[in-house]
């Protein structure tokens, strides 16, 4: 499963972090945040744990993450 989500990720410091902190307690292929992107877009390739576990996840990392819809 692909997990596409809209963050307030904004710089490639948070971008670093939000990405080993998810690599490091999830088992993913690969994960991506697009600053560039109006959305700041977390795209996370074969998600093997519910959407609702990244979003509380990224959440307690003081982020903002919904569904992309």
């Amino acid at each position: 499963m692909i997990g596409i989500f809209r963050t307030n990720i904004g710089t490639y410091h948070e971008r670093t972090f939000i990405v080993d902190a998810i690599c490091n307690n999830f088992d993913v292929a690969s994960c991506h945040v697009d600053i560039e992107d109006c959305d700041k877009v977390l795209r996370i390739v074969d998600l093997k744990v519910d959407e609702r576990s990244i979003i509380s996840f990224v959440q307690e990392q003081g982020f903002l993450c919904e569904v992309l819809e």
